[in-house]
């Protein structure tokens, strides 16, 4: 799919000749498909419906390029993107000393935790929650090469770490951080899933019903304008 969604987006004006069939149908059954968007100049988007209830979505735009993942639904006229593992939550472990291939301590008065997937990459937007033995806590926010730094005074010792998405309300998930890891004040964290180190474009994105295909209701995403049109099938 992901080979089949880079190479439609590079034909953007290939996408916006596509002959739009569709017709207004709530019965779910009807919806599973490829649509492309259309009526959006300089813009290639394509969402694929899956009949097992996950979609795929890709975005281009100059040097632009997104996507998300994950499961929709159907409620009267309005189709319902959630991206992420179905709503669920990215579950982390820490990881195994033959995994870490940063040993180095880290800068003095700083601590440091490396967030990503063993020997593929990193995972930027984890909000992590450092917490010494005193109690003493600081938060920092993983950037894209996976690390998240907190200043800390010499007289602390770490204890555990908590993670969670950045902006998620749900509660940390707390991970006791190794004793040699806590002496050289860097530790590394694995995502369990892979998925989770492409970035979503969306967490929620809705899409009404109309005549000529599925069109974006959820204008403050920045993608209000234009229709998602049905391909045929083959």
């Amino acid at each position: 799919m992901k080979k089949s969604l880079t190479h439609l987006l590079a034909c953007g004006a290939l996408l916006a000749l596509a002959v739009p069939v569709f017709a207004a149908d709530k019965d779910a059954a009807s919806l599973p498909g490829h649509y492309y968007l259309q009526g959006v100049m300089e813009v290639g988007s394509e969402l694929l419906l899956k009949k097992d209830g996950k979609f795929e979505w890709a975005l281009s735009y100059g040097a632009v390029d997104q996507q998300a993942s994950g499961d929709w639904s159907v409620a009267g006229e309005e189709v319902t993107l959630v991206s992420g593992n179905g709503g669920k939550e990215p579950q982390f472990r820490v990881f195994d000393e033959s995994e870490m291939n940063i040993k180095k301590p880290a800068a003095a008065g700083q601590w440091v935790a490396i967030v990503g997937y063993p020997r593929v990459g990193p995972m930027a937007g984890v909000e992590v929650r450092f917490e010494a033995k005193s109690g003493k806590t600081a938060t920092a926010v993983s950037v894209q090469n996976g690390d998240a730094i907190v200043s800390m005074p010499a007289s602390e010792q770490w204890a555990r770490a908590g993670l969670r998405r950045q902006g998620s309300n749900s509660d940390y998930q707390w991970l006791v951080v190794p004793p040699e890891r806590a002496r050289e004040r860097l530790a590394g964290f694995a995502v369990t899933d892979r998925q989770w180190l492409a970035g979503q474009a969306f967490q929620t994105l809705k899409l009404r019903i109309v005549d000529d295909g599925l069109k974006v209701s959820d204008p403050e995403n920045g993608l209000g304008r234009g229709t998602y049109a049905k391909q045929p099938a083959q």
